[in-house]
C-alpha cells in the first residue's frame, strides 16, 4: 500500500519509459486484469504531431457547453502532474490520484513477476493510462472522455480503445527514432488510431500525408473529413484583446466572427478541427447543437503554455513549441503580429528534438536575439555545448535559465517582447515564476 502522494509519483515515475518491442499486448493484458474499464467509456481519440493539446482543449469546452461531464487525458502537464487526468477542466485531487495508484499497483506487481522473462511489466505511460481508464470507467463515470495519444498512435497505450471518432490534427517530423524517419512513416503510425467503421477527422496535412491516412481509412471503412475540403477555417484577423477571429463552415454550419482566445492562425485550424469533430459526434449521438453553444465553447477555451501571455510590460509569452514544425508556426506568428517589437527569445530543448534546426529558425526572425540555455527536465536536455552558436550574431549562451530571465527583463523596455520556448517541460518550470495556481 502506498500511503502518500509523493510515494505515488515516485512509483509512477520510477517505471521504465519504453520497451524494445512496440506492442499493445501488454496494455490489453493489463486492462483485462483491471476488468477493462475502458469498455465503459464513450471516447474521442486525438493524435497529431502538433495541435492535439489545443484541439483537446477546444473539444473539452465544446462538450461542456453542451451540458456534458467531460473527462480529458493529456500529456505532459504544465502546472501539476494531476492535470493529466481532468474532469471538466479541473485536475483530479491528490487523494484520487493516490487511490488510483493503489488500485493499479497490485496488478503491476503481478505482471512484473509474470513478465520477468520477457520485457517486464507495464511502463510509466501504460500505468497512467490505466489509471485514467479506471477513474472514468469505474470510479467516476462521465458522459465522454477526450483522450490524447502520448506518442504516435498505432502502438500508443491509449490505442486499445474503440472511440466514437478519431482525430489527427497535423503530422510533422518528430520522435523520428521511434516513429520513423520520413513523414510518410510517421503518418502511418498516426493513422494507426483509425478504427473500423468509425469516422476520422483530419486537420491541416499535406496531400502526401493525407494519402497515407486516406488509404488506412478506406481499409477500415472509416468516413473521412478533411480540413479545407469537408470543413473550413477562415482566419479573419485578430482583436486587440489577444483573440483570433474565425469563420467556420461545413456542409451544415456557417458560423462567422468566432472568438478564438488562443493566438495564431494555426489555432483557428485547431478550433475548426475541434468543431468538425464535435459536429460529427453530435450527429452520431443524436444531440441538437447550436452556433450559440459552439461560440461559447470556443470562446471559453484556455490552454496554458500555448503562446500564453503571462506578463504585459514587458510582454512575456510562454510557448511549448518542441519541434521544427511548431517553431515554424511560432516564427510566422512573431513576424506577422509582433514585427514592431524588439524580441528576446530564451530557448531550451530536449536532446531528442531538432534543436539545431529550431535554433536556426528562431535566430532568423527579424529584430530578435536568442539566449540558449538549459533546464532540469525529466528527459535528457540538450546541452549548450551541443550547439555551434558562433555562426550566429544574435545568439548567446546562459547556463542558468533563471539568470537569463533576470538578465533579459532587466535589459528590455516595457514595450519589448520576451518569448520562452523550446519545450513544454521547460516552460512548465518557468511558468511557476509568473503564474500562481
Amino acid at each position: 500500500m502506498i500511503t502518500t502522494y509523493e510515494e505515488a509519483l515516485n512509483f509512477i515515475h520510477g517505471r521504465t519509459k519504453f520497451k524494445k518491442s512496440p506492442s499493445l499486448n501488454r496494455m490489453r493484458a493489463f486492462m483485462e486484469r483491471l476488468d477493462n474499464p475502458q469498455g465503459n467509456i464513450a471516447m474521442i481519440h486525438v493524435a497529431g504531431t502538433n495541435g492535439k493539446g489545443s484541439t483537446v482543449a477546444f473539444l473539452r469546452e465544446l462538450l461542456i457547453a453542451q451540458g456534458l461531464n467531460v473527462g480529458t487525458y493529456t500529456s505532459p502537464f504544465i502546472v501539476k502532474f494531476n492535470e493529466r487526468i481532468s474532469l471538466n477542466g479541473q485536475m483530479i485531487d491528490d487523494t484520487a490520484l493516490l487511490h488510483l495508484v493503489n488500485v493499479v499497483k497490485p496488478v503491476v506487481d503481478r505482471m512484473d513477476i509474470e513478465l520477468a522473462d520477457f520485457e517486464g511489466g507495464p511502463t510509466e505511460f501504460e500505468i497512467i493510462t490505466a489509471m485514467m481508464f479506471v477513474y472514468f470507467g469505474s470510479i467516476n463515470p462521465v458522459d465522454i472522455v477526450v483522450v490524447e495519444t502520448g506518442l504516435g498512435g498505432k502502438y500508443d497505450s491509449t490505442n486499445i480503445i474503440d472511440p466514437i471518432i478519431s482525430v489527427i490534427t497535423t503530422i510533422g517530423l518528430d520522435h523520428m527514432k521511434i516513429l520513423g524517419n520520413t513523414i510518410e512513416k510517421i503518418a502511418q503510425q498516426k493513422a494507426g488510431i483509425i478504427k473500423r467503421n468509425r469516422p476520422i477527422v483530419v486537420g491541416r496535412v499535406t496531400d502526401g500525408v493525407f494519402s497515407v491516412i486516406n488509404n488506412e481509412a478506406k481499409l477500415k471503412n472509416s468516413p473521412i473529413f478533411r480540413l479545407g475540403v469537408d470543413f473550413n477555417a477562415k482566419s479573419e484577423g485578430t482583436k486587440s484583446s489577444w483573440e483570433e477571429i474565425l469563420t467556420y463552415t461545413s456542409n451544415k454550419m456557417n458560423i462567422k466572427q468566432l472568438s478564438v482566445p488562443l493566438l495564431g492562425e494555426f489555432q483557428d485550424e485547431n478550433a475548426a478541427t475541434a468543431i468538425a469533430t464535435f459536429e460529427k459526434v453530435a450527429e452520431i449521438q443524436g444531440w441538437a447543437i447550436s452556433p450559440k453553444s459552439i461560440r461559447q465553447g470556443i470562446s471559453e477555451t484556455r490552454w496554458p503554455g500555448r503562446f500564453e501571455k503571462v506578463n504585459d510590460e514587458p510582454l512575456v509569452i510562454l510557448d511549448g513549441a518542441h519541434n521544427s514544425a511548431a517553431v515554424d508556426r511560432i516564427t510566422q506568428l512573431l513576424k506577422t503580429h509582433f514585427q514592431d517589437k524588439e524580441i528576446t527569445i530564451i530557448f531550451a530543448v530536449l536532446a531528442d528534438k531538432q534543436g539545431k534546426q529550431m535554433l536556426e529558425k528562431l535566430a532568423a526572425v527579424p529584430h530578435v536575439r536568442v539566449i540558449l540555455t538549459q533546464f532540469s527536465g525529466p528527459r535528457l536536455v540538450s546541452k549548450i555545448d551541443d550547439f555551434n552558436v558562433n555562426k550566429f550574431d544574435n545568439v548567446s549562451i546562459q547556463e542558468s535559465w533563471k539568470e537569463a530571465l533576470v538578465q533579459s527583463v532587466g535589459e528590455m523596455s516595457s514595450v519589448d517582447l520576451l518569448l520562452v520556448t523550446g519545450s513544454l517541460y521547460f516552460i512548465s518550470e518557468v511558468r511557476s515564476y509568473f503564474v500562481s495556481e
